[in-house]
């Protein structure tokens, strides 16, 4: 996979992709990421890339031009098909069945506004705007390093365990069940037996169960649309009215 971005701050993404995951995803070539600077396709001297909204108001709006030229350069250097992202705060809401569909494509192009926002026009150049929660940045940058840290891990090959994405928290659709490492026992509080029984279908069952009840107990809304048995949905029930109980108090 291929994954470019457009910003006005390339800088702020070496760090970040060449480090931890991403940085040894892209040392076995599983990801290339690759950074443009927007301001190299400004048309000026002062590389501008900005201006003042038509119509009056507060702060400056991001110039379709350079947006244009940078997309156009950008895909004609990589003959692969590829997903424009626009990240803004009114685009759809970021989640992890997202993460799953992009990590399968072949390339992306992430597009990070800053200032008070796009002129509209920009919009025409997304297959899809993602905003990563129901509040304001400075910019796109750090929207655009969340999704990318989201897909990269799903590509095959970048985790070191492939079953471990498929277990975490919303990839079945329910928030993961609790963890527990060495030692067995710390300042009186023990791991749970079942989990030194060695008895792996019992492990499993609990695991399950205990997803459901923490997915009841701090996103119930999760729980809607999920194929669960009726002993599973009872099970969710009552924690649902425990954690509502408990808020009352």
């Amino acid at each position: 996979m291929r994954i470019d971005v457009i910003t006005i701050f390339p800088e702020v993404f070496e760090p970040v992709f060449s480090s931890s995951m991403l940085g040894r995803a892209a040392e076995k070539g599983l990801v290339q990421f690759v950074t443009h600077d927007l301001r190299d396709y400004a048309s000026d001297a002062h590389r501008t890339v900005d201006d003042y909204p038509f119509g009056g108001g507060p702060g400056m709006v991001m110039k379709p031009e350079p947006f244009f030229r940078a997309h156009e350069a950008v895909t004609a250097d990589d003959d692969r098909p590829a997903t424009t992202i626009l990240l803004c705060p009114q685009g759809a809401p970021f989640r992890q069945d997202t993460a799953v569909v992009l990590a399968r494509a072949e390339r992306l192009i992430l597009l990070c506004g800053r200032y008070e926002g796009f002129d509209e026009r920009i919009r025409s150049l997304a297959d899809l705007e993602l905003s990563i929660g129901d509040y304001v940045l400075t910019g796109g940058e750090l929207p655009a390093m969340v999704v990318v840290d989201a897909v990269a891990r799903l590509v095959p090959g970048v985790l070191g365990d492939a079953s471990s994405a498929e277990e975490e928290s919303f990839s079945m659709g329910l928030l993961e069940y609790p963890q527990y490492t060495r030692p067995a026992s710390y300042a009186g509080r023990d791991v749970p037996d079942v989990l030194l029984s060695g008895d792996h279908a019992r492990i499993a069952r609990w695991r399950r169960e205990q997803a459901i009840i923490k997915t009841a107990r701090r996103r119930p809304d999760l729980l809607r649309d999920l194929d669960l048995s009726d002993a599973e949905r009872a099970l969710a029930e009552a924690q649902t009215h425990v954690q509502t109980s408990e808020e009352r108090t």
